[in-house]
């Protein structure tokens, strides 16, 4: 089988970014972006996704994390894209369901070659310590648009921000673990009618 690996650099004015993923890898992860608890939240997709995944980043931190944070969404989505190759025999659709406490979320991926983001979680919160809870959805919106996915994030319920957050990149790493694996019925077939994505 094909080594389904990526490393894609992306280098703008505000971030300079490397991402290296593993789609066959055990887990492994390694992070130095400069935010902490985006790296916590990348551990939960590299552990639960059984990726290995590595993020270099270096962004302008001094005015605020936004343009971090979407850029190692765009690189990862690029990654993945990359890694994936044409496709043949994917599974191409993920969906999980992850319950920590109180909080209960959902997320459903298909690598359909088309972007789309429904992105529905109401935080409590602005703020989980000094991560702007608004930025999780422009990680993800920069990861469906380059990684040419649909995708729907749904937080079910919850009280605790952090809780909230952490269910929902459990499940986006349970979804897309699922999503990427390959059908054996489908052999070397295109999981379209299309004849391709």
């Amino acid at each position: 089988m094909k080594e389904r690996t990526a490393t894609i650099q992306r280098n703008t004015l505000e971030t300079q970014i490397e991402v290296k993923i593993n789609l066959d890898g055990t887990g492994k992860s390694h992070f130095e972006t400069g935010v902490p608890f985006l790296e916590h939240m990348l551990d939960q997709v590299a552990r639960h996704g059984i990726i290995d995944l590595e993020i270099i980043a270096k962004g302008d931190l001094h005015i605020d994390a936004h343009h971090t944070v979407e850029d190692i969404g765009i690189t990862l989505g690029q990654a993945f894209s990359k890694a994936l190759g044409d496709k043949k025999g994917l599974c191409r659709y993920g969906h999980a369901y992850v319950p920590l406490d109180e909080a209960l979320s959902r997320v459903v991926i298909d690598f359909s070659g088309r972007a789309g983001l429904e992105f529905h979680v109401n935080f409590p919160r602005a703020k989980i310590g000094e991560f702007e809870v608004d930025l999780f959805q422009e990680f993800f919106q920069g990861f469906a648009n380059h990684a040419l996915v649909t995708l729907h994030i749904d937080n079910l319920r919850g009280r605790n921000a952090h809780h909230i957050a952490e269910t929902v990149f459990k499940a986006f790493g349970r979804a897309v673990r699922m999503a990427v694996e390959f059908e054996p019925r489908m052999h070397n077939m295109m999981p379209s009618t299309k004849g391709s994505l």
